[in-house]
C-alpha cells in the first residue's frame, strides 16, 4: 500500500507508472493511439481512443502490483476539448486538440474588439485557438442540437482530466483543478472562479462546466467495476504543472522545459499572478494544502512531434531515437534552417498563419543537415521562451531543469545550453509529469508530509554547460528570426 499510481495522459500515448515513496518507478507500461488529421489545420482525438488507451495501461500496471496502490494521480493534455452527455456518457463529437487552428479566425474577429484586452487580464493567457473556450464555442455551434442541450443542462464540458475522473468514477465525479481550469479562456486568475463575464463572451453555459476542486486532496475513489480496486483519487494537474511539480520548482523563481509532443518552459512566480510583457503566459501552477503557486509559460507547439515529422511525414529516419544519431554525423547544419511552424507559431509570436517553413538547402544537403536543423529548431524556440522569462522577471533564468522524452537526447540539450546561455540540469528521474501526478497524489494521503521532503528527493543526473561564445550565439538566433520572419503569416483564411 505504500505505491502510488498516476495516469499519465499524453497529446500521442498514454501512460501509467507506479512510484514507491523514493520517488522511483516500480512498473510502466504505455501505449500510442491515433491522430486525426480531418483538414489542414485541424486536430481530433476520438475520446474512446483516450479512454481506451489510458484504461489498458493502467490494467496492466495494476496486474503487477501484489497491493493496490494508496493513491492514484491523474495529468493530461491540457485544453484538449470534449463534450459528453450526462445520461450514457456517449461524446457528442470528437475532442479537438490543443493543436487544432480551426478558430483561429474567430480569435482574429474577437481580437478586432476592444474586450480581447479584458479577457486576456482576466485569463492571463493570449486570445488564441490554442485554448479551450473557441473549440467547446465550435462544437455547441456546428454539431447539431448541441447548444440546445447544453443550455437544458444535458451536455458536460471537460479537458481530459475531467473526462478521464468521469469515466473512472462511473460518472460521479464532474470536476476539474486549477491548472487545467486556467487553460479554458473562462477561468479568472484572480477570483479562482469560473468567470460569467467569460462565458458569456463565448456564449458558454455555465451548466456545462466542471467543479473546480484542489490539486491535491481526496476527489473521490475509482470505481471498482473499472479498474477493479476503489483506489483513492487524489492528485489532478495539467501536464506542464505536474512537470513543474515534479522537478521540485516550489520556490519562486525556479523553470523547467519539458520535451514532448509540444515543449512548455513553466517559471514559479509564487502566489500571484505575474502579467506578462513579453506575450507569455501566466497560469496556476497547482493548489494544494500548502497554498496556490502560479506560473510563466512559455509554450512551444512542435517540439518532439517535430522529429515524428521526420519520422513520418519525411521518413529520413525509422525510428525517433535515431535523430541524435544522424545529426551527429555533420558539423552543423549547413546554414539549414527549419521552422516547424505546422499548426502557427507558439510564445512569444502567437502567430495562427505562421507554417512550416525549410531554408537554406543547396545540392549539398544531406538528410542529417535537415535532422540536425529539427533539433536546433526545437532548442532555439525553447530560448526564445527562456529569454522572454527572465525579462519579465526582471532576471535571467539561471538553470533550466529539463524532462520528458527529449531531454534523453544529449545533443539537443547541449544544444539547448548553448543557445540559452544558461546550464541545462537534467535529473536523475526524467519522468517528471509521471512524477509531479503521483507527489500531488501522494501528498494528499499523506505519504509524504510537505513539498520540502520531496524536493529532498529531487536528484541531478547530467548538467550540460554552455560551449558558444556570446558572440556566436547571439548570431545564430539573430539568424533564426530572420527564418521566423519567413515563415509568419503563410496560411490563406
Amino acid at each position: 500500500m505504500n505505491n502510488i499510481l498516476a495516469l499519465d495522459q499524453g497529446t500521442t500515448s498514454s501512460r501509467a507508472i507506479l512510484f514507491d515513496i523514493s520517488g522511483k518507478i516500480v512498473h510502466s507500461a504505455q501505449r500510442e493511439f491515433r491522430q486525426i488529421f480531418l483538414q489542414p489545420g485541424w486536430v481530433e482525438h476520438d475520446p474512446a481512443d483516450i479512454w481506451n488507451s489510458q484504461l489498458e495501461v493502467a490494467q496492466r500496471v495494476l496486474t503487477q502490483c501484489s497491493d493496490t496502490p494508496q493513491a492514484l494521480g491523474i495529468t493530461n493534455q491540457r485544453e484538449t476539448t470534449l463534450v459528453w452527455d450526462r445520461r450514457d456518457g456517449v461524446p457528442i463529437a470528437n475532442a479537438i486538440v490543443w493543436q487544432d487552428r480551426r478558430t483561429a479566425a474567430f480569435c482574429d474577429q474577437l481580437r478586432a474588439r476592444a474586450e480581447h484586452a479584458e479577457i486576456e487580464l482576466r485569463t492571463g493567457l493570449v486570445l488564441d485557438a490554442y485554448f479551450s473556450a473557441t473549440k467547446l464555442k465550435w462544437l455547441l455551434d456546428h454539431v447539431p442540437g448541441a447548444r440546445a442541450r447544453a443550455e437544458r443542462g444535458e451536455l458536460a464540458f471537460g479537458t481530459v482530466d475531467t473526462w478521464l475522473i468521469w469515466k473512472l468514477t462511473a460518472g460521479r465525479l464532474h470536476v476539474t483543478d486549477p491548472s487545467n481550469a486556467s487553460r479554458t479562456l473562462l477561468y479568472n486568475l484572480r477570483t479562482g472562479q469560473w468567470d460569467p463575464w467569460l462565458l458569456d463572451q463565448f456564449n458558454i453555459p455555465r451548466a456545462m462546466l466542471p467543479e473546480v476542486v484542489p490539486s491535491s486532496g481526496f476527489l473521490g475513489e475509482t470505481d471498482r467495476a473499472v479498474l477493479g480496486h476503489c483506489i483513492p483519487i487524489t492528485g489532478l494537474a495539467g501536464d506542464q504543472q505536474a512537470a513543474t511539480f515534479g522537478q521540485a520548482c516550489f520556490t519562486p523563481g525556479l523553470a523547467k522545459n519539458t520535451y514532448g509532443t509540444g515543449c512548455f518552459a513553466l517559471m514559479n512566480t509564487g502566489s500571484t499572478p505575474v502579467q506578462s510583457r513579453n506575450r507569455l503566459l501566466s497560469t496556476v501552477g497547482w493548489r494544494t494544502a500548502e497554498g496556490l503557486s502560479h506560473c510563466l509559460e512559455g509554450s512551444v507547439f512542435m517540439g518532439g512531434a517535430t522529429v515524428q515529422w521526420l519520422r513520418d511525414g519525411l521518413g529520413i529516419i525509422e525510428r525517433s531515437g535515431d535523430v541524435q544519431a544522424l545529426a551527429a554525423t555533420v558539423p552543423d547544419s549547413g546554414d539549414v534552417w527549419l521552422v516547424p511552424a505546422f499548426t502557427g507559431l507558439g510564445a512569444p509570436h502567437w502567430d495562427a498563419k505562421a507554417r512550416g517553413t525549410l531554408l537554406g538547402m543547396t545540392r549539398g544537403t544531406t538528410r542529417a543537415h535537415i535532422a540536425r536543423a529539427a533539433l536546433e529548431a526545437i532548442a532555439l524556440q525553447s530560448a526564445e521562451l527562456l529569454s522572454a522569462m527572465g525579462r519579465d522577471a526582471g532576471a535571467p533564468v539561471s538553470e533550466l531543469r529539463v524532462d520528458g522524452g527529449a531531454s534523453q537526447n544529449d545533443l539537443l540539450m547541449q544544444m539547448q545550453a548553448d543557445f540559452s546561455g544558461i546550464p541545462i540540469v537534467r535529473p536523475k528521474i526524467t519522468e517528471t509529469t509521471a512524477l509531479g501526478a503521483a507527489y500531488l497524489a501522494g501528498l494528499g494521503v499523506g505519504a509524504w508530509p510537505d513539498q520540502k521532503t520531496l524536493a529532498r528527493q529531487w536528484q541531478v543526473e547530467r548538467r550540460f554547460e554552455p560551449q558558444l561564445s556570446d558572440s556566436v550565439r547571439l548570431d545564430r538566433l539573430a539568424r533564426w528570426q530572420q527564418a521566423i520572419d519567413r515563415a509568419r503569416g503563410w496560411a490563406r483564411e
